[in-house]
């Protein structure tokens, strides 16, 4: 009797701890930050947390910082922050960006950049990110939009290092007047 009741506990345990890490896998996820396209916001070599599932609840906002395939490869993740929306225009000349005719005024860019003046339309299912280090951030300007099925999920805080440790900002005043 002893033995099943000890065998049922192992048993228990053992698909507790299995559903748990199914879980946290598809719900949440780590990411570590290569390169300086995100200074001053984010560090080269922090680690922060994703929301995998921050998207199956609202659409995406304008300011999340989130972690997405790049278009050009796929393969290869990247981490920037949202500008644009679907049904957005995005119209940049050689330093400012405005969004539906809004200027952005962008309190967490390191300085302002861009590399040609263009007018981009999103359509459905289209996003335009940056790097808030514009001048060494590759991104929408160059790689084009990224569709709403490339986007792995919203960063939410960095965890690593721990002096670090910060919720990341998403700036919504900075997008509060785009209609």
């Amino acid at each position: 009797m002893r033995r099943s009741h000890l065998a049922r506990e192992i048993v228990e345990t053992a698909a507790l701890t299995l559903l748990i890490f199914v879980a946290i896998h598809f719900t949440v996820q780590n990411y570590q930050i290569s390169g300086i396209s995100m200074t001053n916001t984010l560090q080269n070599g922090q680690f922060v947390l994703v929301n995998k599932i921050a998207y199956l609840f609202h659409a995406p906002e304008r300011g999340d910082v989130i972690v997405c395939h790049e278009p050009d490869q796929p393969e290869r993740d990247i981490i920037k922050r949202i500008i644009g929306l679907p049904g957005d225009t995005i119209k940049l000349d050689a330093t400012n960006v405005w969004v539906n005719g809004v200027l952005l005024n962008e309190p967490y860019i390191r300085a302002k950049f861009n590399p040609a003046a263009t007018t981009v339309k999103l359509h459905p299912d289209e996003f335009f990110v940056m790097g808030d280090n514009r001048l060494e951030s590759q991104d929408s300007r160059y790689f084009g939009i990224v569709r709403r099925d490339y986007i792995v999920g919203r960063a939410v805080m960095v965890y690593w290092p721990l002096n670090q440790w910060q919720m990341i900002n998403t700036y919504s005043g900075v997008f509060s007047q785009i209609k």
